[in-house]
């Protein structure tokens, strides 16, 4: 058995604390089960744009689901223990909810690329057949760059028992080693400076071409939507890419606080499964008008 960090909450907030983290975590899996649910069944939907977003719920899912419900139980039993298995699986989905959040918004910045810089060649490059093609590579990829980092930490036993974090990671699961970790923290560096790395090269190289096309577009309406689009996808990768680079960055330096590290940590995990669906969902007209007439449907049968 292995023991968390202390969340340090006081015996009358106890209650409130579980009551928040499952409303939370009911909000986000509502959110996130809405939109997935209105691309699946609306055919309108099965488009490259909304086919490529049908990820980002499922990500947010499993990075929330990773932390919420054994964060809320041991809220309400004050017990920070975890087995070494679930820590495991926890950092496993942590670390491929993390990965995938960058993928998936990576190859959504092409795909509006292709459509404002490139829009007579885009239903030719963006075709079902190629999306389909993209998806896979983009969730083999995903899958094969986390599984082998959490690979690396089974070829050892571990020595300590505390984790210095508030949920399991590979950086801490790395700590309770006492041999040597110079493997593991090699392919660290290859993978924060891979995953951090080219999706920021992509998206700047994209946004770049996008701005210009905009500049030079007379269109007003469709400029002003094309960076009302790109503006929000931007803000929401730049969220990411910071604090999860922050975060990870700060296992390498001792005088970092911890509180600072498991707060940028945390924000990766919460914010986005929250937002995701509020801004890619809810704030995109085609699924926003679908959501409206399913409700207003439920509300009339109700009457």
């Amino acid at each position: 058995m292995l023991t968390l960090e202390s969340l340090s909450i006081a015996p009358s907030g106890v209650y409130p604390a579980f009551i928040f983290g499952t409303l939370t975590y009911c909000f986000i899996v509502f959110c996130n089960m809405t939109v997935l649910a209105t691309i699946a069944l609306d055919r309108k939907l099965h488009k490259p744009m909304f086919i490529l977003l049908f990820n980002m719920p499922i990500n947010d899912l499993i990075g929330a689901t990773a932390l919420f419900p054994q964060l809320v139980v041991s809220i309400l039993t004050q017990n920070r223990s975890i087995s070494y298995p679930a820590c495991f699986i926890q950092a496993l989905l942590i670390h491929l909810y993390g990965v995938g959040s960058l993928t998936i918004l990576t190859v959504m910045a092409y795909d509006r690329y292709i459509a404002i810089c490139c829009p007579l060649r885009y239903n030719y490059i963006m075709s079902q057949k190629n999306v389909i093609k993209i998806i896979i590579v983009m969730w083999l990829l995903v899958i094969t760059l986390t599984v082998v980092l959490l690979s690396l930490v089974t070829r050892f036993k571990i020595c300590r028992t505390r984790i210095v974090d508030l949920n399991c990671n590979n950086p801490s699961l790395v700590k309770l080693i006492c041999d040597d970790t110079r493997i593991n923290n090699y392919y660290g560096i290859f993978l924060t400076a891979f995953v951090q790395g080219i999706p920021l090269i992509v998206v700047i190289f994209t946004y770049i071409h996008i701005l210009l096309t905009c500049v030079m577009n007379k269109s007003s309406d469709a400029k002003s939507k094309a960076i009302q689009t790109c503006g929000t996808h931007l803000v929401v990768f730049l969220f990411l890419e910071f604090n999860s680079c922050f975060g990870l960055m700060a296992y390498r330096f001792e005088k970092v606080s911890p509180s600072l590290r498991s707060a940028f940590g945390l924000s990766v995990i919460i914010f986005p499964p929250i937002l995701n669906p509020l801004i890619y969902g809810l704030k995109t007209k085609e699924i926003r008008q679908n959501v409206l007439r399913f409700f207003n449907q439920k509300v009339s049968s109700v009457q």
